[in-house]
């Protein structure tokens, strides 16, 4: 079975970066995964805690986006460890999402994305699925810490 996720009305709407299911990551606390992953393209710049502080993910993918202040430049080179990061210490941080997660079982999941051709499927599911991808990965690294 394939499991769709994206929007705040999808069932499984907690294995989007912009769900509110916050962590402590290098020494931080980061309300969602999407501030992370946006601050993460602005280490040790003022710009890196304006995204981590802002107050919704809205505003961090915003911020994020800027190129006022410059972007890593190994930025995709570790972008996806840096999603990778963060979505293990998301879930790893909150026992109601990972048990939703592992619910999954071994069911394929799809960021319903239809302008993101990376980290989505895209309109015409053609896209990378990358956040789909590393939900798959975090789902079994969870699954061998639990022991099952």
């Amino acid at each position: 079975m394939t499991i769709y996720f994206y929007s705040t009305s999808d069932n499984f709407f907690e294995f989007s970066n912009f769900s509110e299911h916050g962590f402590t990551l290098k020494n931080k606390y980061w309300a969602t995964v999407e501030h992370y992953f946006q601050a993460q393209k602005f280490p040790g710049y003022p710009q890196e805690e304006r995204i981590r502080i802002a107050k919704s993910p809205g505003k961090a993918k915003q911020l994020g986006r800027t190129r006022s202040v410059p972007l890593r430049t190994d930025w995709e080179t570790v972008k996806d460890d840096m999603m990778r990061e963060a979505v293990l210490a998301k879930f790893r941080a909150d026992d109601d999402i990972k048990k939703r997660l592992l619910y999954t079982g071994n069911d394929k999941l799809v960021e319903n994305a239809p302008k993101d051709y990376y980290w989505g499927c895209g309109k015409d599911g053609t896209g990378k699925n990358m956040l789909g991808k590393i939900l798959m990965e975090t789902r079994e690294i969870l699954r061998q810490e639990e022991g099952a």
